[in-house]
């Protein structure tokens, strides 16, 4: 019965798409690898990746000048990097970071066949990838986990204690948990995120829409509850598994999040308000509009999970984005700001006073800026 029920969630839980998004090709002239049908863009690097488990996965790239984080993005089911490009690339420019997405063992055109150990396999060889070929350090890493690719990221960052970060964008408790409402872990479920996501000692975030039907907004709630180390959760009302990427508090929260955890440990949670504010979070009215069905049950027939909607390139531009944020100055130049100050003014005595006092401030900001 248990070998049953097994194979019955790995066949719910993987649904590549069927043809792939987009063909795998080599440039004649330069060599180059690329996604057709997609343009050759130059911070764009198209790569093949092999994993431990003898398969070959594509992924992409995407560079942003002066990134000091880098995400890597593991994507939801029934999609593939494809379908991902055009959302990589103005996450790359809205967050200033740089972007890491891949495909899954037996999604797009990467080889092999889809399975839970596979995906563990396929994010290690991305993981891998950044370190050696772009110089990525476990500390400027922020692993991005959206559905069912929330189970990768956990099971790689439960592993790895000096992440920057992780967020988890409708995450699921467990494979078994999104069709039934068990109350306890069996050794045939897939993703047990619920057991790992204690584990996971860095910041996280959570992301769930309110009006989830395919993955409850219970299972971010309670993946949230489980954290170490909370961020803020973002729950959006009349959010679906599909859009939320389309909010405009989606980008701003998510920017606000990568922001804070930018700022050197010793001061990232300085300017974070007091745990009453993650306290009062779960009050909010952002929360449970009003008293859920019982846990992770689903009254209708599942849907393809992850099915993304087929939404234009222009809505991926996130117009909305406060106005306020191009007058933001980044912790980058502030500390390229200090040590110019610091190398030119050293001599003077009376502005090395002056520094040290506006280090030691709580203005720390408004003094840089006045020195």
């Amino acid at each position: 019965m248990g070998g049953v029920t097994s194979s019955m969630a790995a066949k719910f839980a993987f649904f590549p798409p069927n043809p792939p998004s987009y063909k795998f090709v080599t440039d004649e002239a330069t060599g180059l690898l690329l996604l057709d049908p997609f343009p050759h863009r130059e911070n764009v690097d198209v790569l093949k990746l092999p994993t431990r488990r003898g398969t070959e996965i594509v992924a992409v790239y995407v560079r942003y000048p002066m990134a000091t984080s880098t995400l890597l993005y593991s994507h939801g089911n029934a999609a593939d990097i494809g379908q991902m490009y055009e959302l990589f690339v103005e996450l790359s420019i809205h967050l200033r970071v740089n972007i890491m997405g891949y495909d899954y063992s037996g999604y797009g055109q990467s080889l092999g066949k889809p399975s839970e150990h596979n995906t563990y396999a396929d994010i290690e060889a991305a993981y891998k990838c950044l370190e050696e070929n772009y110089g990525a350090k476990q500390e400027d890493i922020i692993l991005y986990g959206q559905s069912v690719g929330s189970g990768p990221t956990l099971d790689l960052a439960a592993r790895l204690p000096r992440l920057r970060a992780v967020v988890l964008h409708s995450p699921i408790l467990s494979g078994l948990r999104v069709m039934y409402p068990v109350k306890r872990s069996y050794w045939f479920d897939i993703y047990k995120n619920i057991d790992k996501i204690p584990l996971v000692k860095c910041p996280v975030l959570v992301i769930h829409g309110t009006c989830d039907e395919v993955v409850d907004c219970s299972h971010g709630k309670q993946l949230w509850e489980l954290c170490q180390e909370k961020y803020e959760p973002l729950w959006l009302k009349g959010g679906n598994h599909c859009n939320l990427e389309l909010y405009p508090e989606y980008l701003r929260h998510l920017k606000k999040f990568i922001l804070t955890v930018e700022k050197s440990p010793s001061r990232r949670f300085n300017s974070r308000r007091s745990t009453d504010r993650i306290e009062h979070s779960r009050r909010s009215t952002d929360c449970f509009e009003a008293p859920r069905k019982s846990t992770d049950r689903r009254d209708k027939p599942r849907k393809s999970v992850d099915r993304p909607e087929k939404l234009k390139t222009s809505e991926y531009k996130f117009n909305n984005i406060d106005k306020l944020d191009k007058f933001k100055i980044s912790f980058d130049q502030i500390e390229r700001s200090r040590r110019s100050v610091e190398y030119h003014e050293k001599s003077r005595r009376s502005i090395d006073l002056q520094l040290e006092k506006a280090r030691k401030s709580v203005d720390w900001l408004d003094r840089i800026r006045a020195g």
